[in-house]
């Protein structure tokens, strides 16, 4: 009797455990789900350029290398206007003076004393004028303006913003939305499933690519820019 009631229990086990188990398969079945991303990408233009010009000067007498780099000086301002960039694109004007003689450092062997900085900032809306005059810098060159900062440093040119990001941001978002929705439904079909409802959603974050993907290439050197989004949507499979 003992034994026909220990089968019993262990056959009411089986069947139980199998009921449980195939629930359970149901259940992760009906609650599949799917992630899909979606892009969006724009093309634009920079609409700010900031560009830093370092000119320096170097000497025994003070006096003369100060009058050295108001020539300079002088002569980046002429540079600027030439190529439409007045008075009001120069951000600040900045002069620098070291004077190694009185360093605590070194061992006070240096070819002249003096060394004189001259920084001039250009900000400026109009970025096709900053990238023309940046293209013709030779010409400041020519007229013995030594471009550069005093510890051997080259002219990094002018950086180019974009300030326009937040206008692109709800067209862009919701073409992003739509692709990765598009792309959810397509999974769906491809599954033999239909899409349920909406789980997460990430907007995304927004990025300002360089137009040109050459390797070493930054965007804020480059004019011309792309701004591409990421959407990430998760649905409910049914």
């Amino acid at each position: 009797m003992t034994r026909i009631v220990a089968a019993l229990l262990m056959a009411i086990g089986l069947v139980a455990g199998g009921w449980f188990i195939g629930h359970g398969f149901d259940h992760a079945r009906r609650q599949s789900w799917v992630t899909a991303k979606g892009l969006a990408e724009r093309d634009v233009k920079a609409d700010i350029a900031l560009w830093r010009i370092r000119f320096v000067e170097t000497g025994d007498q003070l006096a003369d290398v100060q009058a050295k780099i108001q020539h300079d000086d002088a002569a980046v301002t002429a540079f600027l206007a030439q190529h439409k960039l007045g008075k009001d694109a120069i951000a600040f004007r900045n002069i620098q003076v070291t004077d190694r003689a009185t360093q605590m450092y070194g061992n006070q062997q240096y070819k002249t004393r003096f060394i004189v900085t001259g920084t001039l900032m250009v900000r400026s809306r109009d970025v096709d004028d900053v990238a023309a005059a940046a293209q013709d810098a030779g010409a400041l060159i020519a007229q013995d303006v030594v471009l550069g900062d005093p510890n051997g440093g080259n002219d990094e040119g002018p950086v180019y913003l974009f300030d326009g990001i937040n206008a692109l941001k709800p067209a862009m978002i919701a073409e992003a939305t739509k692709n990765a929705r598009a792309a959810a439904e397509q999974f769906a079909r491809d599954s033999g499933s239909r899409l349920g409802s909406l789980r997460r959603a990430n907007q995304g974050v927004f990025e300002i690519l360089p137009r040109d993907k050459a390797p070493m290439l930054q965007q804020d050197k480059q004019v011309e820019k792309t701004v591409r989004v990421v959407s990430t949507l998760v649905y409910d499979l049914q």
